[in-house]
């Protein structure tokens, strides 16, 4: 094999290897993984029986928490999902809460502990739609916060704690 012949087949591989990489990197370190559309175009009946999309709130700060009954840090992070929607709700925060259960179990749930946001019924489609978001292992609870503009701002896999979540929405609500 020539040099010359070498030089370009070592080239030519760092070239697909430099692809390949940012193929893979780039919705890591962008923080976009192109589902915003999925996320947007979502709907799902909420406790009433309506069926909203996630589109309705465009323009505001969403947090979109996928939960379930059964999921005891899911349990212990809606209290602060609740006061964080009325602290931040008049600056233009919405919280929506996604329930991975079905209807009856999370109907009494919302009414014993009073979530005020709106709660919609995903039951197992709702895994797909996390799966879309980031979560591959499809556990709970999942948080996805987006920005004004509508992208996807920052993604969690488990319960946030007051602090965490503070930090996470104050730069959005800066002018």
């Amino acid at each position: 094999m020539t040099g010359r012949r070498r030089e370009i087949l070592i080239l030519g591989a760092a070239g697909l290897a430099a692809a390949a990489a940012g193929f893979l990197a780039g919705p890591l370190l962008t923080g976009s993984t192109g589902d915003e559309a999925a996320l947007k175009s979502a709907s799902f009946p909420d406790l009433e029986g309506k069926t909203r999309t996630l589109a309705e709130w465009q323009g505001r700060v969403l947090v979109v928490n996928f939960w379930a009954t059964w999921c005891a840090p899911c349990r212990e992070e809606i209290p602060l999902l609740v006061e964080t929607a009325r602290k931040y709700g008049p600056q233009g925060l919405k919280i929506v809460g996604i329930a991975i259960d079905n209807r009856s179990k999370v109907a009494e749930y919302a009414k014993n502990i009073h979530i005020e946001y709106p709660v919609l019924l995903a039951e197992a489609d709702g895994l797909d739609l996390m799966r879309k978001l980031g979560n591959g292992s499809g556990g709970l609870p999942y948080t996805v916060i987006v920005d004004r503009q509508g992208e996807l701002a920052q993604r969690k896999l488990g319960a946030y704690k007051g602090p965490e979540l503070e930090a996470a929405l104050a730069p959005l609500f800066r002018s």
